[in-house]
């Protein structure tokens, strides 16, 4: 029969690996969590710089739309009718229809991404008024 004191020294043999399994498996799991974190990390910088874009994209348009609407002020013999204008890290391609009744579409593109806008208006002498401004597919 054995006694306490060989039960002692098996034992404590046996628990000495049992500490650095357990620090092995919190390591696991601390780095599993900082994965984790570091991708939903970078998958949102990458949504903000592509909503980022999009913005800038609507922001070209407006200016070609903008820009329009000054060239047809200023233009007497109302000539005016296109124009691809460099905004920014992109560009504004401008059209323009119509007589007294203007209807202007402006599309904005910055990288992969483009956005449009429509402004409807009528010009009376020297008085543009806007009667629409939305955005267009």
């Amino acid at each position: 029969m054995k006694s306490n004191s060989q039960f002692s020294i098996l034992n404590s043999q046996l628990l000495k690996g049992q500490a650095l399994i357990t620090l092995l498996v919190f390591v696991a799991v601390a780095m599993i969590i900082t994965a984790g974190a570091v991708t939903v990390t970078i998958i949102n910088s990458q949504g903000i710089s592509k909503f980022a874009q999009g913005e800038e994209a609507l922001f070209i348009a407006e200016t070609g739309a903008d820009n329009a609407i000054l060239r047809i002020l200023r233009d007497p013999n109302n000539t005016y009718l296109s124009e691809t204008l460099s905004v920014s890290d992109g560009t504004a391609t401008i059209t323009v229809s119509g007589t007294t009744s203007k209807t202007i579409i402006s599309e904005g593109r910055s990288g992969n991404f483009k956005r449009k806008i429509q402004v409807d208006g009528s010009l009376t002498g020297n008085v543009f008024t806007i009667s629409a401004w939305r955005e267009i597919d």
